[in-house]
Parts: C-alpha cells; sequence; structure tokens
C-alpha cells in the first residue's frame, strides 16, 4: 500500500481550477506520475464529484479515486481575497488547469490574458464546452453534449435504434487525457526553450473524440458520404466477423476476425467449406451467413468451452468482462493493473492502478481523494508562504 510519492513528474508543480469531470482527470494523469496538483474547491461543499456516484455507509466513493494523488484545498474565488491568493497560486504553478465559463474566468482574472501576466512561463490548460474562439465561448457544455457533437453518439447502436452514449463519462475522459497529453507536449517544449514565453491550450470537449474518428471528415469531404451506426461493425471498414455472441451460460462474447486467414480459422472451426470463404470479397460477402452460424454455434456450448475453442482454432475472442471479471482475472492481476490503498474512510480499498506503466520511475498512488481543504496549511503556509495571520484571517472569513 503505496504512501510515498512517486513517479516521472516529480517537482511538476500543478494547480486546477476545475470540478467534474475532464479537467480533474487531465490533473489526475499528471499527479499519477507524480506532479503536486493543487484542487481548488469552494469552501462547505468542495467538488461536486464528492457528492456524485455510489456510496458505501455514506462515503462517496467516486472521489476517493477522482481526487487521489491530489491536495485539496478550499478557496472562495467569489472574494477579492481569494481571488488573490488564487493569483498567488497561480504564480506558483507550472500548470493551470481551469473549467469556468469564459466571462468567469475573464472576471475572476485567471483567462490567459491574466494568468500569463501574472506567471509568463504558466502552461494554461483551459476545458471547455464549445472552445475559448467560437461563437459558444460562454455556453455551458458537458461531456454528453461534446460526445454527441463528435460525430461519435452518430456511429453508436444498431441501424434500427437509436444513438447511443456509452454508460460513463467517455467524452470527459478522453478529454482529459488529450489535456494531459497536451499539458506535457508544452512542458516539452519549455524544457528545451530558453526563451519560452508560456502556452494556452485552448481544448473544447467535443474535439478528443473527434480527432479519434480519423475517417469521418475525410470520406465526407471526398465521398460525400455519412455513415450511420452498424452495432458492432466498424462503419467505413466492416469485418467478416465481429459481433457479441451470448453463450449458453448466458455470457456474452466479442469474436473479431478482420483478415482473411484469421475469418478462414473461423470457417474451419465452424466446419463451413473454405473454398466459399477463400478471398476476402466471398468472405464479406458471406458474412451474414457467418454471423448467424456463429451465434449458433457460440448459443450450443457453455463460455469456456467456447473460449478454449477459440484458442485452439487461433480465433480472436474475450468474455464481455463485468468489473467483477476484472477484479477476478489473472491478466489484470499478472499487470498490476489493480492496486490496494489505505483510506482513511473506509481502510483499504482497490482502485486502478497509476497507469501507463513506467518500468524504470513508474507512479503510483499514493493516497485516496483527500478530505475537503484537507492540505489547506501545506499549501497556504509553507508552499505559498501565507503567514499565520493572514490565513487564521481568511478561516474566520470564510475565504479559505
Amino acid at each position: 500500500m503505496a504512501s510515498e510519492q512517486r513517479g516521472q513528474l516529480r517537482g511538476l508543480k500543478v494547480v486546477e481550477f476545475a470540478h467534474v469531470v475532464a479537467g480533474p482527470l487531465a490533473g489526475s494523469m499528471l499527479a499519477d506520475q507524480g506532479a503536486d496538483v493543487v484542487h481548488v474547491e469552494p469552501p462547505g461543499c468542495g467538488d461536486a464529484a464528492r457528492a456524485m456516484g455510489p456510496t458505501k455507509d455514506g462515503v462517496p466513493l467516486w472521489f476517493k479515486v477522482a481526487g487521489r494523488n491530489k491536495r485539496s484545498v478550499t478557496l472562495d474565488l467569489h472574494d477579492p481575497d481569494g481571488r488573490r491568493v488564487a493569483h498567488r497560486l497561480v504564480a506558483w504553478a507550472d500548470v493551470v488547469i481551469v473549467t469556468l465559463r469564459a466571462s468567469r474566468l475573464r472576471a475572476w482574472e485567471l483567462d490567459w490574458e491574466a494568468v500569463h501576466r501574472i506567471n509568463p512561463k504558466a502552461v494554461l490548460l483551459q476545458i471547455s464546452g464549445f472552445g475559448a474562439t467560437s461563437s459558444k465561448a460562454d455556453a455551458p457544455g458537458f461531456g454528453k453534449v461534446g460526445e454527441a457533437r463528435s460525430g461519435v453518439v452518430h456511429l453508436t447502436g444498431f441501424p434500427d435504434g437509436p444513438p447511443v452514449h456509452t454508460g460513463f463519462s467517455h467524452g470527459d475522459a478522453v478529454t482529459g487525457l488529450m489535456g494531459a497529453y497536451a499539458v506535457l507536449a508544452a512542458l516539452h517544449r519549455r524544457a528545451g526553450d530558453p526563451d519560452f514565453d508560456g502556452e494556452w491550450i485552448d481544448l473544447a470537449l467535443f474535439e478528443p473524440l473527434f480527432r479519434l474518428v480519423e475517417w469521418q471528415v475525410i470520406a465526407h469531404d471526398q465521398l460525400g458520404v455519412v455513415p450511420g451506426r452498424s452495432g458492432n461493425q466498424l462503419a467505413v471498414a466492416p469485418a467478416a466477423v465481429i459481433n457479441t455472441y451470448l453463450s449458453g451460460d448466458g455470457d456474452w462474447i466479442t469474436v473479431t476476425s478482420a483478415t482473411r486467414r484469421s475469418v478462414l480459422n473461423v470457417v474451419r472451426l465452424l466446419g463451413l467449406p473454405e473454398d466459399e470463404y477463400a478471398t476476402t470479397e466471398q468472405q464479406l460477402a458471406g458474412r451474414e451467413r457467418l454471423d448467424r452460424e456463429l451465434r449458433s454455434w457460440v448459443a450450443a456450448r457453455g463460455t469456456e468451452e467456447c473460449l478454449r475453442a477459440f484458442a485452439e482454432a487461433e480465433v480472436v475472442a474475450s468474455r464481455v468482462f463485468t468489473v467483477a471479471d476484472i477484479a477476478a482475472d489473472p491478466v489484470y492481476a499478472e499487470r498490476g493493473d489493480i492496486v490496494t490503498v489505505d483510506d482513511p474512510d473506509l481502510g483499504p480499498v482497490r482502485m486502478q492502478a497509476a497507469l501507463p506503466h513506467f518500468h524504470r520511475e513508474p507512479g503510483n498512488v499514493w493516497r485516496t481523494g483527500p478530505a475537503l481543504g484537507q492540505d489547506n496549511d501545506l499549501v497556504y503556509r509553507e508552499w505559498l508562504g501565507l503567514d499565520g495571520r493572514e490565513i487564521d484571517d481568511l478561516e474566520k472569513r470564510g475565504v479559505i
């Protein structure tokens, strides 16, 4: 159970004026690799994530992961003295993460111009619904709206059904990952450029998923096509075999075979005539029969029998995992992808490890999400150098 901060980013100083979900996830990716991340929360209520998701004995569980490896400080940004402290945090930091609306950032002097004036070497990651340079810069935005605008939701689901969102904060999560990547790109330039003059990363919630569907814009531009939902198939690159199949035990199994050789492995397993599936064209033309035959074959067998037969035939397949499957899976255990961390409220808890794995200087999970304002004294007194009288006054007035 790790209790010591370590990782590739030791010494990097980050302050985040951000809440659910994308901005804090970007900060979490940096914190997992050793950065000192100060999570600024309003006094009294804290980050909205503290009250979201499942609870155990009244203790919210989500923030134990979302806030892990971070320092929590309370600060009322509506108060002028609170904003002055916020500006001292900006001056202290290497990286500033914000998710507030553009007008609020300007009013509180946490926009790019103000951040750059306070700390010319700082990297600012600004995440918003529609980007700071669009006509909707001040409109509210959430991850699901970003997913809808990216084109991804239009592609997800079956042809005869509605568009489907994933069951987690997909758009927010991918934006957090891209935000962390962008921060590291800027820091790489800063490290090699003595004249580095800060950087402003302006990221809209729809842009990361939009970037990941690589073919959609060029296909529309060159062919005029608007791909639609295609179930488990890839919308513009269908494979002869790619679907989920229900076993006789009631488990879903994913089977995917996209190359000519791998499809022939399925054909042999099913006992179908190989000469009818000898070419890629024949395989694609016969994919409905392959899908039907494979569905019947899987349904007539138990899950483990199916998986053994697939492995012997060199057919790529997997049971569709639930979190219970993940928790019991030997590969997850062998990879060290789930770690146990001591929590002051819950005792030992299990959660995802710091990923990806670095073999020379790995990150780690050294604490769960802290109590609200737990690190006020450390950050304000030791890191920013506020004196005791100033801290006492701010506490009495509810500013921190």
